[in-house]
This record gives structure tokens, sequence and C-alpha cells, in this order.
């Protein structure tokens, strides 16, 4: 008996572990990497790899209309399917979208790729839901931040690989103005490999962190227990000062990627500034993710830190960006840039620089989020919240683009937005976030379970 515990006490110790928060945020980023990350590539093309962005704001519009609706419903899915089902339903509808650009290459129909695009929100709110709750409740209270950052930098990798696709297929076609079919075949591969790895992710209750114990003890839900939770998400005073966070971290991606990568530089440059722009991205997920872990030993002043460095860089950043806009317009469009000229240096490095302030902001926003609660189910919920009210920010930004609004007004709006919300997470921080690794929703749960339940919990083999 002593032998067999022992062995026990052992393998919970091992980090590499199937069941450990490490290898299952490693494999939910690699789900991601191949799913939503080769999705980021294709969008980062401008307008999806096509000549007229027409058809992709409209179908990322019908995308993220669908996504605010399900964001907010996925968390609820998700606890009550498990993940096995719920990421695999998600992950499914990310090939069908890559295919229906591969359709209108051949046909230019845009019905398709709007149908596709619906179909991917509804999909997309299901994943992200579920890798919400994986990221924010699997790893332990005081190292979420090096968590969040470790499936950002798996994550955004797929953006890279995903920008090398585009550039060297299309390498030698300078004066291209759409991508080959190779392009968008070599997405839906990657993209079903994802669906496939999907399958790997183990429900929270068989996931054991390094100290024996488990990310949550709790059974599925039901349908009327998941609706009325999500509807009070809609009073919770905490969502309410995520919301303008929320709506702001995708909200600057139709600006960033059609009227600066699509409009300053041509196809083959549009790649290469991709596997750029989600680099910077790693290393910005890295970078914020050590400041919220391992600057102060208070958790609420490494919130305030890490808000107050990314207020910072987000102001320098949109500044230069601002100098940026100032050389062209809709009416005054640039000529575009390849990567061989001198010129291409210096919105190049924009580029780059938006890719780390979008990592950074992100990251911040989820840290908050994981330090409000520990357990899957509660963060489920505000996980599919805040990418429910991020997919209608974003929703609104495809069709303003669409409207062709002014680029400087873009701009104006996208910098105001992000703004807005740092004094927001900050009071968020000292209200709500406490220095103990407790949170006020963990300490209120752990009061009514027995300890005698923690105790079974924790000891019940793998």
């Amino acid at each position: 008996m002593g032998i067999e515990v022992g062995a026990r006490d052992e393998e919970s110790k091992s980090r590499f572990r199937y069941n450990s928060p490490l290898v299952q945020v490693s494999l939910i980023g690699l789900v991601c990497f191949c799913c939503p990350g080769m999705f980021n590539a294709l969008s980062g093309m401008g307008g999806g790899g096509q000549v007229d962005p027409t058809a992709a704001n409209n179908a990322n519009t019908a995308l993220y209309t669908t996504f605010a609706v399900f964001g907010i419903l996925g968390g609820g899915i998700y606890n009550i399917l498990g993940p096995h089902l719920t990421l695999a339903a998600g992950c499914s509808t990310y090939v069908l979208y890559a295919g229906s650009f591969l359709y209108y290459n051949h046909h230019q129909h845009q019905a398709f790729a709007i149908a596709a695009g619906a179909l991917l929100g509804i999909g997309a709110g299901l994943l992200w839901a579920g890798e919400g709750a994986i990221m924010t409740s699997y790893p332990p209270p005081n190292r979420k931040g090096t968590y969040i950052s470790l499936f950002w930098s798996i994550f955004n990798m797929g953006g890279v690989i995903g920008g090398l696709i585009p550039f060297i297929l299309n390498y030698h076609r300078n004066d291209a103005a759409s991508v080959n079919d190779a392009t968008y075949i070599g997405f839906m591969c990657f993209m079903s490999a994802g669906t496939l790895l999907s399958f790997g992710i183990l429900p929270p209750n068989r996931v054991v962190r390094d100290d024996g114990t488990r990310c949550t003890n709790v059974k599925y839900s039901s349908v009327s227990t998941e609706a009325a939770e999500v509807l009070k998400l809609f009073l919770n005073w905490k969502m309410l000062l995520v919301v303008p966070a929320a709506w702001a971290s995708n909200f600057f991606y139709s600006y960033q990627f059609n009227n600066v990568n699509g409009l300053v530089f041509n196809l083959r440059t549009r790649g290469l500034n991709n596997v750029f722009y989600w680099g910077a991205q790693m290393l910005g997920s890295i970078g914020i993710g050590y400041v919220l872990d391992f600057s102060f030993q208070s958790r609420r002043m490494r919130g305030f830190v890490g808000i107050g460095v990314v207020a910072l860089l987000g102001t320098a950043i949109w500044g230069g960006g601002l100098a940026n806009q100032l050389n062209y317009s809709h009416d005054h469009p640039p000529k575009k840039l390849d990567f061989k000229e001198s010129a291409f240096a210096g919105p190049f490095v924009l580029y780059f620089s938006y890719g780390l302030l979008d990592a950074m902001f992100q990251s911040m926003v989820y840290w908050v989020i994981g330090a409000l609660a520990d357990d899957s189910h509660t963060l489920s919920r505000y996980s599919g919240f805040y990418k429910g009210v991020q997919s209608a920010g974003a929703a609104v930004a495809w069709q303003v683009d669409t409207h062709k609004v002014p680029l400087l007004s873009q701009l104006i709006v996208n910098w105001s937005l992000t703004t807005v919300s740092y004094p927001l997470l900050a009071l968020l921080v000292m209200l709500a976030v406490k220095d103990d690794n407790k949170t006020e929703d963990e300490t209120v749960k752990e009061s009514t379970v027995p300890s005698s339940n923690k105790d079974i919990t924790t000891a019940r083999s793998t």
C-alpha cells in the first residue's frame, strides 16, 4: 500500500504527465495553433487573401455576429458537453471556412463564404469558451500568467507558420492580387489536424496539478443551470468592468489587417508581415506573463504593474500608428511596398508593434479574468462572456471597414477604446483580486464544500 501511494505521489509531481496542466494547456495551444492560428494568418492577409476585401468583410461580420451569441453561450455549452464534443465541433467549422475561400477563388460568389463565416462564429464560440476555461482553471493560481503566455506562444506560432504558407507559395507572384489554391488547401490541412487533436483534451476532473489537487470536482452542469448562470453575467459588476476591454480587443483587427497590412504592402509582403506580427505576439505574451507572475510578491500589485506597462506601451504604439496614418487615406491610397524596398522598414516596425500590443493586451485581460475565480465552471462562463462581447465589437468593426469609414477615424476609435479599458481593469484588480491567491468567488465556494470531499478528490487515482 505504501509503495502504491508513493508511486502515485511521484507521478503527480511530474510536470510532463499527460494529465498535468502543463501538457493539457500545451495541447489546447496546439489545437488553437492549427485552427484559429491558421484563421488569423488567413485574415491577416487582408481581405482573406483576395483583391477585394468585401467578401471577407461580410463573412467576418456574419462570423462575429454569431460568435457574439455563442461566445456568451459557449461557456454553458462547455459545462454541459465537456471538452471533447465542444472543442471538436468548434474546430471543424474552421475547415469549412477556409474551404469557402477556395470556392470563392473560382466562382466569386459571396454566399458560401458568408454562410461558412456564420457557422464558424458558432464553432469559434464553442472553441474559445472551452479554451478560456482550460487556460484559466487548469494552471495553479500563482502561475496563471506563465501558462497564459505558454498557450499564447504556441497558438500564435500558428499565425507564424500560417504567414509563411502564402509568402512561400506566392513568392514569385509579385503582381498577384489573390492567393493561389494551394494556400487555402494548406490552411485546411492544418485545421483538420487541429480537429483531431481536440479529442486529446482531458476534462477538468481528470487533470491533476503538481501538488496533487484536481482542477475541479464539479460534475457537468444542466441546461437550466447554465441558462440561469449566463443571464446573471449581464448583471455581474465584475464582467461589466471587463466589457470595454473585451469590445476593444478584436475591434482593431479590421483596421490593422485591411488598412495597414492590406493597403500598404503587396501580396507576398503581407504574408511575410504576418510571420512577424504573430511572432511578436509570442514575445508580447511571454513578456507580460513574466510581469504578471513574477514581478512582485503581491498578486494585486502585479496586476497593477501589468496594466500600467500595457497602457504605456499601447499609448506609444498607437501614437506611432497616428503618425503613419496621416500619410494616406481611402482617397489617397499609398503605393504598395515590397519587403525589398527601403521604405518598408517603418511601416513594418509599426505592424510588428501592433502584434506585440495585441498579445500583451489580451494576455493581461485573461490574467485578470483568471484571477477572479479558480474553478472551471465559473471561468468558462467568464471567458465565454469575454469572447462574446469581443466578437460583438469585431462584428461592428468589420462593417465599419466595409462602409469605408475614414481611416483616421478608425484609428482614433481603436486608440480610445483601449485607453478607456485600462482604468476599469485596474479598478477590477483593486476590488476583486486578492493577494493570498484566493478570490472572493473561491473563498465562498470552499466554505460550502466539506473538507472530506476535497480529500477524496485529491486522493483518487488518475
